[in-house]
This record gives C-alpha cells, sequence and structure tokens, in this order.
C-alpha cells in the first residue's frame, strides 16, 4: 500500500496570476479562446465552481471536454451527476484525481472509485472551502477542529482501490496539534493552475456578480487559481456594478466568456399545497414522522438552525407556532424558506440537499467559505442530523460504509465539530434488526463525542460524560424493551418521561 500526501501544488506561495493590465483583454469570443489563454493541458489542476448543479460553469466543462486534455486533477464540490456538470468529464476518463466532499447520486463517480478506476480525496465540505480560501489568500495552511479523531486526520483512508477491491493508495495521518485542550488538524491549503467559475453578470474588468446560492464555492475557487476564467450570462460595461454590490473583484479574473447554457436543477421540489398532500401511512412514514415531531421540539425561537438531507429537513414542518428561526443551509444560505409554489421555482436558489427554496425575510446569502466560518465559528445553535451509527460515548458515523457505499461527508463533519448543539434523529434499528446505537462504532466516524442527544421512534437518549442516559420513552414502551433494542449501555433518568410530540 502506498500512501501519498494530499497536497495539490508544488509550492504553497502566492499565487502569480496571468492577465493583462488591459481589461478588454479579459472579454474573449468564446470557450475555446478562454481555454487557450489559460494553457489548458494535461495533468493539470482545475478548481471548478457550483453546487450539485447550481452555479456550475458548463460551457467551459464542455469546453474542456472537447478539448481532451486527461489526467486531470478536479478539486469541486461534487462532480455533477452522470451526464451533466462534471459527470461527462468522468464519461469520458478525462479525471485521474477528484478532491470533493460528496459523491451523491453520482452513480459513475461511485462506480469508478469503487471500481479502481478513479483516485477520490474525499474533504469535508467547510475544510474544502477553507483550503481554497486559504490558497487564494497566500496562507499555506491551517489547523481546523473539523475532522479530529476522524480516519481523516488519523490516515489510512482509500484514496484508490485495486480491481479487486483492496486499497492501493492510502491516505497519510495529518498533523495535530491541542489548543485549549481540544484538538485540531492542520490541513493544507489548495491552489489550482485553472479556475472555472461561473457569475450572472461582469464587467469588462472582471468583477462578478452572482445569483442567489450560485454564488457558493465560486468565490473561493475564482481566488486559488493561477488563471481564472468566469463564464457569465451577462456582461456589462464599467461602471454598471456599484462598487459595493461586486461579490468577487476583477483582481482574480484573467478571462471572461458570455455563455448561454440551460440551468438545471437537480431535485425540483414544490409547495403544491394542501391539494397535493395524500399523506404517506406506511409503517416507516408514520415512524418517521412520529421522529421528526419530537425532533422539533428542540427548536426555540430565535434560534439559527442546521438541518441535515432527509428526515432531519422535515423537522422545519412541525417547529413551534409563531416562533422566529433562521435555517441555514451550508451552501450559503441563512433564512432558508418553504419549497416554492410551481412556476415559481429558481435553479439559482437551492438548499443544501439541492433542493428548490425560497427565502424568508431577514434572509443573507454568502459563499461557501464564509457558510462554514458562521458554523465554524459557533454561530449556529443547533444541528439536526442523521446517523447510520452512534456510540455510547457520543460518537458519529453516517457518511460512508467502505467498499460499498460513498456519499462523502459533505458539511457534516464541520457542524459536529463546531461545538454547537447536535442532535442525531433516526430510526433505533437498521432494518435488519440490528441497533444502531452501539458501544462502540463500527463504521468510520463524522466525528467523536460529538452527539448531545439521539431521538429515535423509541426513546430519547442524552449524551453525558459517563455515557448514554435514557431521557424519555414512547408511550408504551417499556426500559425493558428498550434494553433489547440497544446494544449500548446507558443508565436511566431518575426523571424519565414519555415522549411527547
Amino acid at each position: 500500500l502506498v500512501r501519498v500526501p494530499q497536497r495539490l501544488s508544488s509550492s504553497h506561495s502566492t499565487i502569480k496570476r496571468s492577465f493583462s493590465t488591459s481589461s478588454n483583454s479579459k472579454i474573449t469570443s468564446s470557450v475555446d479562446e478562454a481555454l487557450k489563454l489559460a494553457g489548458l493541458r494535461d495533468g493539470q489542476t482545475l478548481l471548478v465552481g457550483g453546487f450539485g448543479l447550481c452555479g456550475i460553469p458548463m460551457a467551459c466543462i464542455e469546453g474542456i471536454q472537447k478539448a481532451g486534455v486527461k489526467d486531470l486533477t478536479i478539486v469541486s464540490n461534487n462532480c455533477g451527476v452522470d451526464n451533466w456538470g462534471l459527470g461527462i468529464l468522468l464519461k469520458t476518463r478525462q479525471i485521474k484525481r477528484m478532491v470533493s466532499s460528496y459523491v451523491g447520486e453520482n452513480a459513475e463517480f461511485e462506480r469508478q472509485y469503487l471500481g479502481g478506476e478513479l483516485e477520490v480525496v474525499l474533504t469535508p465540505q467547510g475544510t474544502l472551502a477553507e483550503k481554497l480560501r486559504a490558497g487564494g489568500a497566500g496562507i499555506p495552511a491551517f489547523f481546523t477542529r473539523t475532522a479530529f479523531g476522524t480516519v481523516v486526520a488519523n490516515g489510512g483512508f482509500a484514496i484508490k482501490y485495486n480491481k479487486d477491491g483492496t486499497p492501493s493508495m492510502l491516505s497519510p495521518a495529518k498533523e495535530v496539534r491541542q489548543y485549549d485542550g481540544k484538538g485540531y488538524v492542520l490541513e493544507e491549503s489548495i491552489t489550482g493552475d485553472v479556475g472555472i467559475v461561473k457569475a450572472w453578470k461582469a464587467d469588462a474588468f472582471g468583477n462578478l456578480v452572482f445569483r442567489g446560492t450560485s454564488r457558493n464555492f465560486n468565490p473561493d475557487c475564482a481566488k486559488a487559481a493561477k488563471f481564472t476564467i468566469a463564464e457569465v450570462e451577462e456582461i456589462v460595461p464599467l461602471g454598471s456594478i456599484k462598487p459595493e454590490d461586486v461579490h468577487v473583484s476583477g483582481a482574480y479574473v484573467a478571462a471572461i466568456v458570455q455563455a448561454d447554457r440551460e440551468k438545471k436543477i437537480e431535485r425540483l421540489t414544490l409547495d403544491k399545497g394542501d391539494s397535493a398532500k395524500a399523506e404517506d401511512k406506511s409503517p416507516a412514514a408514520i415512524v418517521r414522522e412520529k421522529i421528526v415531531r419530537r425532533a422539533a421540539l428542540e427548536l426555540q425561537d430565535g434560534m439559527k438552525v442546521n438541518l441535515g438531507i432527509g428526515m432531519p429537513t422535515l423537522c422545519s414542518n412541525y417547529a413551534p407556532a409563531g416562533a422566529n428561526i433562521m435555517y441555514q443551509s451550508e451552501n450559503g444560505l441563512l433564512g432558508m424558506g418553504p419549497y416554492p409554489k410551481p412556476g415559481n421555482q429558481d435553479a439559482d436558489l437551492i438548499n443544501a440537499g439541492k433542493e428548490t427554496v425560497t427565502t424568508v425575510p431577514g434572509a443573507s446569502i454568502f459563499s461557501s467559505s464564509e457558510s462554514f466560518a458562521m458554523i465554524r465559528g459557533g454561530h449556529v445553535d443547533i444541528t439536526i442530523l442523521g446517523a447510520l451509527e452512534v456510540s455510547q460515548d457520543g460518537d458519529l458515523a453516517n457518511w460512508i460504509i467502505p467498499g460499498k457505499m460513498v456519499k462523502g461527508m459533505g458539511g457534516a463533519m464541520d457542524l459536529v465539530s463546531s461545538g454547537s448543539r447536535v442532535v442525531v434523529t433516526m430510526e433505533h434499528n437498521s432494518k435488519n434488526g440490528a441497533s444502531k446505537i452501539l458501544g462502540k462504532c463500527n463504521l468510520p466516524l463524522t466525528g467523536s463525542r460529538c452527539v448531545n442527544r439521539i431521538i429515535t421512534e423509541l426513546a430519547v437518549f442524552d449524551a453525558t460524560e459517563k455515557g448514554l442516559m435514557l431521557m424519555e420513552v414512547a408511550e408504551g414502551v417499556t426500559v425493558e424493551a428498550v434494553k433489547a433494542r440497544t446494544s449500548a449501555a446507558f443508565t436511566v433518568s431518575p426523571n424519565l418521561k414519555t415522549i411527547q410530540y
């Protein structure tokens, strides 16, 4: 087995950017011209903006496919879908290594990785954004709480597999250090040869403006590349964009290309009103509703809340009446509203689950690096997320089943290491009846000793310094029944209550 460093550039010194002082020279006539100016060639590191299919520079990606360059290292939050976004470069085998946080539903990405055809460096989403931000700012490395105590920090994660499914390349261990009694991980910054980003508007100097949540990773990728191409919908005259409205300064942009490409929506999610609510009353749906209704009681007026993908997202439907709660989505939105009405969907306004959403009064939109600065800095009050396993010490595993299922950690590692309250919602047992609350997690950890509360259809546990304590049980469920379905040891609160919904 070969352990290889994850450094993406030979030097972390200040980036030497390439562009003329003449602003008009930045406007190119075609994607091909822009890529030629960038010096695109085999083996380069490309930084690609976007989140899911939102804010992706599709025309530039198509141009890269057409150019036929290969052995590329692509740094991007994810890799599109099978036939759109970066997924088309996977299909033509032009990518050697992906550095990303999330595989998601891209079946070809997962297949190539598990089949030994693709190197993958899975990186926590907030760490990835900060590595790019730091690279663009000339900072070679930084310490973060994210991923301390996990395989990301300890090393040994399979970057590449052999054809027989055994690892052929493992990630190295990273330096760790203690600050104020807490463990931190040293992460090296990322710079790239070429950056391709998507913006709404640009002026001739290259000042950029984004629409909605299409901002995401685009500013961070723009700043960390030696040569950045901005693919834009509209080029406006100098002076048309007020200085205070510029999202990315033209100082970071080397070439501009105007392109008109379809904006695809990965998960069109609509509010169709009461007439469309044919409620699912299957046993599984009833169980999920019970869990979500109890979890919603964790929400209080004035909170800033991050809800994980899947079941936790439903908590907002049962939030306390009249409570003013600001929901945070890690792709760069605080103040997420309900799903849009049919016809009001916007491809440039999605949540972290790639679903179409709206905003509420007082909302704000920002880049991925700022979103995770908000999270890591402890400015989000509570995170509710799902789990594959939780241990009696409060360890969490929810992002991978080695060799079988690779979804990626996304922003979960950043969220659970932030010091904010962490509540896990999950079914008490797996489909085969095995307990998901264990003495020790069997799967790779998302975070160690990070969970504060576990909510299932049977019970509510608190993770304390002395281990798990049973706080509540569902109506008609005995402590003995909970013990029979729980592998972890736990104590029982002297004030044990019945779960209220």
